[in-house]
């Protein structure tokens, strides 16, 4: 074997252990008892005991299941609503140019400035509209800050689809809805793919506008998280166990989507 095949394989070991072990580490704290996490034994890490205690305790005794159905139907309602408003603008601001690339530089400065900074002046506007602590607060919030990242995205996609097929397509009768429907939208599917989970994603992982805008009715798994950690102990058990089942929606929505994925990272990157 090659010394620069070694290094290859070497590097793809420290990849792939940089990636890996975290995750096994949280699931196998998930199946310990708060001895076994908290042993100085070395051997402990991965020789124990394992429990289904704290997988118990989260679901019967923790609101996990409310948090989760509230993280899918904020997370979900608002990465739908953001491609139905991405798709077309982006296509727009690929095709038409309007404001001469003004328009498209004011809609992806919204994603330029700390998340922080917009919490107060949202925080009052939510209070007096009677949105705290609802889905739809929750979702308007996503929303508004994954429209411009989707546009700026997809807007690339889009670039890269040649208008020569648009202009013949226009020549055999098409209107330009229908050419975005057939033809368009079809070409640009991997990117509008990776696009969807990344906005989904973010979502999913969202914790401060979470934090600050939720009580209970609405409140995430995210924030839930919080509950495991007291001014005495920590759930290191039940918090792991929350955080693993958290972790496997996006885990899965990756592996079913990885062939989407990998096209549209590759996307325009060969050119004829």
């Amino acid at each position: 074997m090659s010394v620069k095949r070694c290094f290859f394989w070497l590097g793809i070991i420290v990849v792939m252990s940089i990636v890996l072990i975290p995750l096994l580490w949280i699931y196998l704290t998930s199946f310990k008892n708060l001895h076994d996490v908290m042993s100085l034994d070395i051997r402990k890490l991965v020789v124990f005991n394992p429990t289904f205690a704290n997988y118990q305790y989260l679901f019967l005794e923790t609101p996990f299941l409310k948090e989760i159905l509230n993280t899918a139907i904020a997370s979900i309602g608002s990465t739908i609503i953001v491609m139905v408003i991405a798709l077309p603008a982006a296509y727009s601001f690929a095709r038409f140019n309007p404001g001469y690339g003004h328009l498209l530089f004011i809609t992806v400065s919204t994603r330029m400035f700390p998340p922080a900074v917009a919490a107060i002046p949202f925080f009052f506007l939510y209070k007096k509209l009677g949105l705290l602590d609802t889905h739809i607060g929750l979702i308007a919030l996503y929303v508004y800050f994954n429209v411009s990242f989707a546009i700026i995205l997809l807007f690339g996609f889009f670039r890269e689809i040649p208008e020569e097929l648009e202009q013949a397509a226009m020549v055999d009768g098409y209107s330009r809805l229908a050419i975005l429907r057939r033809i368009v939208l079809p070409l640009v599917t991997p990117g509008a793919a990776i696009t969807a989970l990344f906005c989904l994603v973010f979502s999913w992982n969202e914790f401060l506008y979470a934090h600050l805008f939720t009580r209970s009715a609405a409140k995430t798994a995210a924030v839930g998280l919080t509950l495991f950690w007291g001014s005495l102990e920590i759930a290191w058990g039940a918090m792991a166990a929350q955080i693993g089942l958290l972790i496997l929606p996006t885990l899965l929505a990756a592996w079913f989507m990885q062939r989407y994925i990998i096209r549209g990272l590759t996307f325009g990157a060969v050119k004829g």
